[in-house]
């Protein structure tokens, strides 16, 4: 039988290696769903190297076999190998492939970060000027002066404005320099997430948020760090104690979804989570009416330290879940031995 040239396989191999990585890449079915505008662009990138990895990864263990199936040794043959001591081009083609590789990815992931908005945080903020007199430094970009934090009117002594740095995510490309739909205050403290919305003085546990709005959160820590993170989203930020982070996106599918606190911030950091709610428009609008008829009393019981509540408050919703009488509860706790008497904050 005539023996099949090598070219013939090398192309037969490409093409069936390069249909495989395509179909894999498209296929894989590895992330969760995308929720989020910026998903989509994390995704792509995220399907290029996984193309690249599996086709990598078939060359490269396709000659391991390959060589051990050709080359292994024969039957009784105990003698050496021949005295192969090195390649020059194939070390060149090998080196300069995986260089070119790396390069190509990072150019493309400092495209995806700065579409996502990853070179302009603190952007969004440029619309709430109102006028007032701005202390630019030479080189500061105008993005960069933000309200100082030390003054309720974020002035400094003599009414201007100072340059502070803000990490996170800003406005993407097509919306740089506009302000966000809906601008909401997050708060991160052990262990829960607390969301103010400046504008109506709404303050929730969970984050409500309208469809194919441009959302901009600015994160804060009350303790230690904490890291923002919703997986559908594909965005994580870090809340850091005394500096100012913002995190922006746009939701594009109603539903419920996780947010999780991705740092380490001690004992019970397993337990802060909570949900970002995306709704529709109308019930966004049905949401934020309902909260606006409850009053500010009925959220601002969100943000009460249980450490700052005495026994019977801490106590009382308890008693009532379980329909007994609050004082009751409190007697019992006071009653049990010190080793037991942990239902209070303030006694650990």
């Amino acid at each position: 039988m005539k023996q099949i040239p090598a070219p013939i396989w090398t192309l037969t191999v490409g093409v069936a290696v390069t249909l495989i990585s395509l179909w894999v890449g498209q296929n894989h079915g590895w992330l969760p769903e995308q929720a989020s505008a910026q998903s989509v662009l994390v995704d792509r990138f995220f399907d290029v190297m996984v193309v690249i990895g599996t086709a990598l990864f078939l060359v490269v263990e396709g000659a391991i076999v390959y060589c051990m199936v050709q080359f292994r040794r024969p039957k009784g043959d105990d003698s050496d190998g021949l005295p192969i001591e090195g390649n020059l081009p194939l070390e060149a083609f090998w080196t300069a492939i995986p260089a070119v590789i790396v390069i190509g990815l990072g150019v493309y992931s400092v495209q995806v970060f700065q579409e996502m908005g990853g070179f302009s945080p603190g952007g969004g903020m440029g619309g709430h000027d109102h006028g007032t007199m701005v202390a630019q430094a030479p080189g500061t970009p105008m993005h960069d002066l933000l309200p100082a934090s030390g003054h309720g009117d974020g002035t400094v002594g003599d009414g201007t404005l100072i340059a502070k740095s803000v990490y996170g995510f800003g406005a993407p490309l097509d919306r740089e320099g506009q302000t966000a739909d809906l601008s909401v205050n997050v708060a991160g403290m052990q262990y829960a997430w607390i969301f103010t919305y400046p504008d109506t003085g709404i303050v929730d546990g969970e984050l409500h948020v309208p469809v194919n709005a441009d959302v901009q959160l600015n994160l804060s820590a009350t303790d230690v760090i904490h890291s923002f993170w919703v997986p559908q989203f594909r965005l994580k930020q870090d809340a850091i104690p005394g500096k100012d982070t913002e995190l922006r996106f746009v939701a594009i599918k109603p539903g419920t979804y996780p947010v999780i606190c991705a740092e380490l911030c001690g004992g019970y950091h397993g337990a802060m989570r909570t949900q970002v709610i995306v709704h529709t428009p109308e019930d966004y609008q049905a949401w934020l009416d309902q909260r606006l008829a409850q009053g500010p009393t009925a959220a601002s019981a969100i943000a009460q330290n249980p450490a700052d509540l005495s026994a019977p408050e801490y106590l009382a919703p308890y008693g009532e879940a379980l329909g007994v009488e609050p004082g009751l509860v409190t007697q019992l706790a006071s009653s049990l031995p010190p080793q037991q008497s942990h239902l209070h904050p303030s006694s650990r």
